[in-house]
């Protein structure tokens, strides 16, 4: 429908859309987050959560209207079938760049639970969305350096801590709870940084999934591993407003938690700890030898 006018002028209606969207639903989510607050019963309270699910799932509805506007993505997508509403799952992806979650979110939505991400602490106070992710129960991480631990031990667990504390919340609705392995966007400056054993990927924090799997264990229906490439290169969150985007291609893989993994502590059993980096990095092998076959089939164009 935009795909006529110049890309900056495609941008800046696409911006001016997402924000008028943003600023459109995040009223009538307050509201239901207040009232949440104010009637601690847990059957309203699970009505209101589901409410809440469905203004996040319209605000994403209206994104991948504009999305579609600016200029119309071809897709190449595997494995929808393998996920749903009914269940809950933890979910992964490789982060290649900023339009990745709007991508996982345009394929997503109203296919399995809203994707809850762990956040900063910080980003709570981004103007509006993160009073959003707040009202929506993201949870919010506060992160310790190792050498401010090394000074104040007491610091140690918190991070289970909180993420036990979130993922209680979760368990009267189904919930996909997100986590970027690799922590932050590629870019071959970090994959240098980091001396990668990958090709394609940074190295994978294991943590964060650990942490999920020990607080929700059997709640959890599997392990959903999603491949994100961009065979024109990985684009900027201005690309995606523009309609530069011009192909996706998707890979989505549904993996059993193995349950020697469940019941165990992460942070003070040194053994699983060590199975669990390794399961881990097989995973991340594998996603490797993946990408490197997406580079041929859908070589740069």
């Amino acid at each position: 429908m935009l795909s006529f006018l110049p890309a900056p002028l495609r941008g800046v209606l696409a911006g001016l859309i997402l924000a008028l969207n943003t600023l459109f639903w995040c009223w009538p989510l307050f509201l239901l987050a207040l009232l949440k607050l104010l009637l601690p019963v847990p059957p309203i309270q699970r009505a209101l959560r589901t409410g809440m699910h469905w203004i996040a799932e319209s605000w994403m509805g209206v994104n991948a209207f504009w999305m579609d506007s600016v200029q119309r993505t071809r897709w190449h997508v595997e494995g929808l079938e393998k996920v749903d509403m009914r269940h809950s799952w933890l979910v992964t992806s490789n982060h290649q760049s900023w339009a990745d979650i709007l991508m996982l979110q345009y394929q997503l939505n109203r296919r399995m639970p809203i994707l809850k991400f762990f956040l900063k602490q910080e980003l709570i106070w981004v103007p509006v969305i993160g009073l959003c992710w707040w009202a929506l129960e993201f949870p919010f991480m506060k992160r310790f350096s190792k050498e401010y631990l090394a000074k104040h031990p007491e610091k140690r667990g918190e991070d289970l801590a909180t993420t036990r504390k979130a993922c209680e919340r979760y368990r009267t609705n189904p919930v996909s709870v997100f986590n970027f392995l690799e922590g932050t966007r590629f870019t071959t400056g970090k994959h240098a940084e980091q001396a990668s054993p990958y090709r394609h990927l940074l190295r994978p924090k294991a943590g964060g999934i650990a942490f999920v799997i020990d607080a929700m264990g059997e709640q959890l229906t599997a392990l959903i591993d999603i491949t994100i490439h961009y065979p024109s290169g990985n684009p900027s969150f201005w690309d995606l407003l523009c309609g530069r985007v011009d192909q996706v291609v998707m890979c989505i893989d549904s993996r059993p938690i193995p349950d020697e993994f469940l019941s165990r502590s992460y942070d003070q059993d040194e053994s699983y700890r060590t199975s669990f980096q390794l399961w881990v990095n097989q995973l991340w092998a594998e996603k490797d030898t993946q990408l490197d076959r997406l580079h041929q089939q859908f070589p740069s164009s």
